[in-house]
């Protein structure tokens, strides 16, 4: 028996490309030998197809869809193809199983997910039975995605020792270090049910979801036998003598192969050619550029720097270090005098005697995020914002200034590791300038700011943001780890106070386990901290 997973990309919605793609693979790996051939959870469709469920119409469609494809896979094989169904007027996450141009069998997912980025039961029944075939002699059971997952579940309980295969279909969300999660997850289920698990993965950045393939085949006693790339979509084959293990990435690696994914396919997906991002000659927006050009090369990406009068010649050397580093075009668009001519108009009102303060700090902000965004419109080029997920949690960022743009790249990335994944990048080769690295944080919106003189220092603010955020530790709890309660206490105040910004962001990549696009949903009006 030879498998052939296909860890593919498929568009949400999209669903005549989406169809041509599975066609086009199916009857490519057809041709290289395969009895079965598997394509990831909702593939037809595109994951997550969200609130397009809602539309009957939508269903209608991918059923049309499906029947299609009984006339258009290859005959002499298996083909099991993700995508959402309507029976007797109720809406599932199914597989569905062709065989000699028909649709032979059908199985609804009976575990719907329920947290984190998944809000499935509001859009999907529970399946509720399980499915076994017998192929070429062999008995195939049938998962989608978190039906593996829980082992104490009928889903799997009616499945062991009954099965020489279980194949599962899946749309797993990348964040980092999920992929040793998931084989701990499924070798339990491979081993519970006394099986060999063939597990096909979906590939592809959908908004600010990344899945990252990685698709799998674990023996009955949970060994790992064969393993797909990450990050790549690809053909993946698998029969019984062929063990193939893909390479382990450091961490940085992996999170920022995530991160040109996820930018790739959002700004193609989206219709954009070009991007265009803001460098200050700092180190997030030194990220941001050099990702960009990993992934759309030179030619379509541009910048622009915007000093002020309280930029240094140190900043604005680096921005221009880098942009002939990579050989991409730079504009320079000075705010001095456009600030000014602010600062008359608003005189006007406050008087000539007032002590500036946050207020022409921000001003600054918006006056580049007008220009960023004028550029945009004009050109028609994406725009990327490059705050990070320190600042954005404590709000540190100005609305309608440096948080205009179309994707925040960064938004799911602390601090701390935006210094690694520069550090890594430079490993390669050196187009960050590496002054942009050793040089103190800081916005330059006053004379000789820093960070710190706003925030706790970076070590001791990114450790203590993740226990509060993605921990979901008490302030209590967090201080019993060591941290200065005042400190604590001033990080919490500022990550509650400042949701209403968060609500106004781009979208941005998914990297860590809770992230504040998909995963947290906090009140605004919110009094209770703690």
């Amino acid at each position: 028996m030879k498998f052939a997973l296909l860890q593919i990309n498929p568009t949400v919605g999209a669903l005549e490309d989406n169809r041509r793609l599975i066609v086009s693979k199916s009857i490519e790996a057809f041709k290289q030998g395969a009895d079965i051939i598997c394509t990831p959870e909702l593939c037809l469709s595109g994951y997550p197809p969200e609130d397009l469920i809602n539309k009957d119409h939508f269903c209608d469609d991918c059923d049309k869809h499906l029947n299609k494809l009984k006339n258009e896979l290859p005959k002499d094989c298996l083909v099991i193809v993700g995508s959402p169904t309507i029976r007797q007027k109720k809406k599932y996450n199914s597989l569905v199983i062709f065989n000699n141009g028909e649709i032979i069998d059908e199985y609804h997912k009976q575990i719907l997910p329920n947290y984190s980025v998944f809000d499935e039961k509001r859009l999907f029944k529970e399946g509720d039975s399980s499915l076994i075939i017998s192929y070429k002699n062999k008995n195939i059971g049938f998962h989608i995605c978190e039906d593996s997952w829980d082992i104490n579940h009928k889903s799997s309980e009616d499945l062991i020792n009954k099965i020489d295969y279980l194949i599962n279909i899946s749309a797993s969300p990348y964040h980092k270090e999920k992929s040793e999660e998931r084989k701990k997850i499924l070798s339990s289920a491979a081993k519970k049910i006394n099986t060999t698990l063939i597990y096909c993965n979906l590939i592809g950045g959908q908004d600010e979801l990344v899945f990252d393939g990685g698709s799998l085949v674990i023996s009955n006693n949970g060994k790992i036998l064969s393993s797909a790339n990450y990050f790549k979509e690809e053909i993946f084959e698998w029969h019984i003598d062929k063990n193939v293990n893909s390479k382990k990435s450091s961490l940085e690696e992996e999170i920022y192969e995530a991160l040109k994914l996820g930018l790739n396919d959002y700004v193609n997906k989206t219709g954009f050619k070009n991007v265009i991002i803001g460098l200050s000659g700092g180190i997030d927006s030194a990220l941001v550029l050099a990702i960009a050009v990993d992934v759309f090369g030179n030619k379509n990406v541009e910048a622009v720097t915007m000093p002020s009068q309280f930029s240094s010649n140190e900043t604005l050397n680096d921005a221009i270090k880098m942009a002939k580093n990579l050989n991409i075009k730079l504009h320079t668009l000075p705010i001095e005098n456009l600030f000014n001519e602010f600062n008359f108009s608003l005189s006007k009102i406050w008087g000539n005697e007032k002590e500036p303060n946050l207020t022409e700090e921000n001003l600054q902000a918006r006056i580049r995020g007008s220009l960023i965004m004028a550029l945009s419109n004009e050109y028609n080029k994406l725009v990327l914002t490059t705050g990070n997920k320190s600042e954005i949690a404590m709000g540190y960022c100005t609305l309608y200034g440096d948080m205009c743009g179309g994707f925040s790249l960064l938004k799911d990335v602390p601090k701390t590791l935006v210094f690694s994944l520069c550090k890594w990048r430079n490993s390669i080769d050196q187009i960050i300038p590496p002054t942009i690295i050793t040089r103190p944080p800081s916005a330059e919106l006053k004379p000789n700011q820093k960070d710190s003189d706003s925030l706790p220092s970076y070590d001791i603010l990114d450790p203590i943001l993740e226990l509060y955020i993605e921990k979901n530790m008490s302030l209590k709890n967090i201080i019993s780890q060591g941290y200065d309660k005042k400190i604590v206490e001033f990080v919490i105040n500022n990550v509650e106070k400042n949701e209403y910004k968060r609500r106004q962001t781009p979208p941005g990549v998914k990297i860590t386990p809770l992230s504040f696009d998909r995963d947290r949903r906090m009140p605004i009006a919110n009094k209770y901290l703690s």
